[in-house]
């Protein structure tokens, strides 16, 4: 299969107001988190840089009520699929003659601290009103700032974490939510031999696999290719 031209952007874990408690146990783990950082919006972050994509461990202060409201409610754990725009604008108004139903570009800033210097790093950002795969919180993120995330300090990690290989979607109908997944990415799914349904991005792959208990898709797990070559499950800590 050819791989589509979208790529994916960044993989979202919930931590919702515990952040802070739960983010050294991925330092202790051999990655490199970048410095907690404010979204303008109030909720709080920090990064597990990899190659061409990210790790977002998201939430908000301890002892805070979350000002965001589309997370204020989500759970613990694998929360999101963000892909990667390069025109946020196009891409809403894409998925608008599509018939989904998309809110206008919201533009999502947080300062930082880069090379020694205080730096802006700012997106636009892509974001459903009514979800169009039931269980999955979906959206689309154009970097503005992308040096700001990707550089060679940020994306070396001790244990040799190198890029997002699989993320795997359990869904109680992969077929179905494998089709819908890929109309919201202008792309195709196939079939793999063990009966799985696949999306191939360029730089990682979509599994959806049937899990006929679920009311609802979920995100179960993600692998991470290492440098020497292993791929490993990634330990949410939860």
């Amino acid at each position: 299969m050819t791989p589509l031209s979208t790529h994916f952007d960044h993989l979202v874990l919930m931590m919702r107001d515990e952040l802070m408690n739960r983010a050294p146990l991925f330092e202790r783990d051999g990655y490199r988190l970048t410095d907690l950082a404010v979204h303008n919006l109030g909720s709080i972050n920090r990064l597990i840089p990899l190659d061409s994509t990210y790790i977002e461990l998201l939430g908000w202060p301890a002892g805070k009520p979350p000002q965001r409201k589309e997370i204020a409610e989500q759970p613990l754990g694998l929360d999101a699929l963000v892909f990667r725009t390069e025109d946020a604008q196009a891409t809403f108004e894409r998925l608008q003659r599509a018939g989904y139903k998309v809110n206008p570009v919201q533009r999502l800033e947080r300062p930082l601290l880069f090379q020694g210097k205080e730096c802006l790093a700012r997106f636009d950002t892509v974001r459903f009103s009514v979800q169009p795969v039931a269980g999955l919180r979906i959206y689309f993120c154009q970097h503005l700032t992308p040096e700001f995330i990707w550089n060679e300090a940020a994306i070396h990690h001790k244990n040799g974490a190198k890029s997002l290989d699989q993320i795997i979607v359990e869904a109680p109908a992969a077929q179905t939510v494998s089709t819908q997944l890929a109309a919201v990415i202008d792309g195709r799914p196939h079939i793999r031999e063990d009966g799985a349904n696949v999306i191939d991005l360029p730089n990682l792959q979509l599994v959806v696999k049937s899990t006929p208990n679920l009311s609802a898709a979920s995100i179960a797990r993600a692998s991470i290719l290492h440098e020497d070559g292993r791929i490993c499950v990634f330990d949410p800590h939860l």
